[in-house]
């Protein structure tokens, strides 16, 4: 029977460090972290983790700045509030929340904000900084991934690791990160996609599976072999008329066959995703600290 990892406790546990560690900076150094969060256009899901980390901030002790603009909002808009903020010292972590409409350029808004206020950790230089195991602020969710497998302890070193999924956001920093010579990586790393002919001959060989494809419940059991433990970063909408919204949140890993073969696996909804804010705060923390040298 495996064992099925919600990660909301491991969440919360963080989240009650960062205030603590908040009340501590405040107290001592008399800085409070600043988050500023700009958000142009109207997409739901956009708007739904704007709200959530606005929300976050407050609860944790954090100062924060929110704009919402409309989808008209142009990039040379976009790029002037972003370097107003690049100048603010109140402001330690700058988030343009993704994805943006159609006439920004998503890389150039990006590589206009500071390296040390880029808690998002998609800025080129942090990019090279973590391939190279540079301090840097990592990406929320692989982070997440990281200290979920700290915290429960999970063996990497030596162990073989296979990542299916190429994203800038979850696929190369994960991968990135787990084949480094620190604890809770030194593992052997492959990285796969959708582009491999036979996609079993590599899952089945995975101690660990890293399943960030973002395709709804590619991955069942005949994907894996016993013992394995998954990581399922993926959240699909899946058309379901049962359900009263008409839909259901699903996986990239088909979760009812898959975890008969786990040792390990995370849900969806209520696995790792749950990290990412978690650890979006956790980067703010770090640039008002200045725990992170650049």
């Amino acid at each position: 029977m495996s064992k099925i990892l919600y990660c909301k406790e491991i969440a919360e546990t963080i989240k009650q460090e960062i205030k603590q560690n908040t009340e501590k900076l405040i107290a001592v150094k008399g800085i409070t972290p600043g988050l500023a969060i700009l958000l142009v256009g109207d997409n739901p899901g956009s708007k739904v983790y704007v709200n959530s980390k606005e929300r976050t901030c407050k609860e944790l002790g954090f100062y924060s700045v929110v704009r919402r603009e409309q989808a008209s909002f142009s990039e040379e808009e976009v790029l002037k509030v972003v370097s107003e903020w690049n100048k603010d010292d109140k402001i330690h972590g700058i988030l343009v929340q993704l994805p943006l409409p159609k006439h920004i350029d998503e890389q150039k808004v990006i590589k206009a904000i500071l390296p040390q206020k880029d808690v998002d950790g998609f800025h080129p230089e942090n990019t090279g900084r973590l391939v190279i195991g540079l301090d840097s602020l990592h990406p929320c969710t692989p982070a997440g991934i990281m200290e979920v497998i700290k915290r429960e302890k999970i063996e990497t070193k030596g162990k073989h690791v296979v990542v299916v999924g190429r994203s800038n956001i979850v696929g190369k920093p994960i991968t990135n990160l787990l084949y480094q010579k620190n604890e809770n990586a030194n593992a052997i790393v492959t990285i796969c996609h959708t582009a491999a002919k036979d996609l079993k001959y590599y899952t089945r060989q995975a101690d660990i599976l890293v399943a960030a494809m973002g395709a709804p419940e590619v991955i069942t059991a005949d994907y894996l072999k016993d013992g394995v433990v998954i990581i399922d970063v993926g959240y699909n909408r899946v058309e379901d008329a049962n359900d009263p919204k008409g839909y259901r949140i699903a996986g990239d890993v088909h979760f009812e066959s898959a975890k008969e073969k786990a040792s390990i696996i995370t849900p969806v909804p209520g696995g790792v995703g749950l990290m990412t804010i978690a650890m979006l705060m956790l980067n703010t923390y770090k640039a008002a600290s200045g725990e992170i040298k650049y």
